[in-house]
């Protein structure tokens, strides 16, 4: 069972990442914005990060960035739900993130970039 912070300013969107990772038998923590998520995780590590990238307070991407050059092991996958614009998900991924996805995404794809996550060393 991995340990997976799901950091996501819309309330609806961590509720339906958390019935789905908790039934496929993860241990689930939220934040609602990137400073939450940075102060959760240097609290605790969690094994994976699934982290919006458009939120108040400290955006998704200069979470991403500060996690990345601090630990560098971090493993996180980011979603965005501005639609259109691939940008913030090239630049995610420059700043560490591993898998990019638009909002809305399939589950089954999310899950199975979560497991691809977790198996990579």
């Amino acid at each position: 069972m991995a340990t997976i912070m799901v950091i996501d300013d819309e309330a609806s969107i961590r509720s339906l990442l958390r019935e789905v990772l908790e039934k496929a038998g993860h241990h689930v923590v939220e934040a609602q914005d990137g400073r939450e998520a940075l102060n959760l995780y240097q609290k605790n590590k969690a094994d994976l990060l699934i982290m919006d990238l458009l939120m108040p307070e400290v955006d998704g991407l200069e979470a991403t960035l500060q996690l990345t050059r601090e630990y560098l092991d971090t493993k996180i996958i980011a979603m965005t739900g501005a639609q259109g614009d691939r940008n913030f998900l090239e630049i995610a991924k420059l700043f560490g993130a591993h898998q990019a996805f638009e909002k809305p995404f399939d589950l089954k794809d999310m899950l199975n970039a979560v497991e691809a996550e977790l198996a990579r060393k």
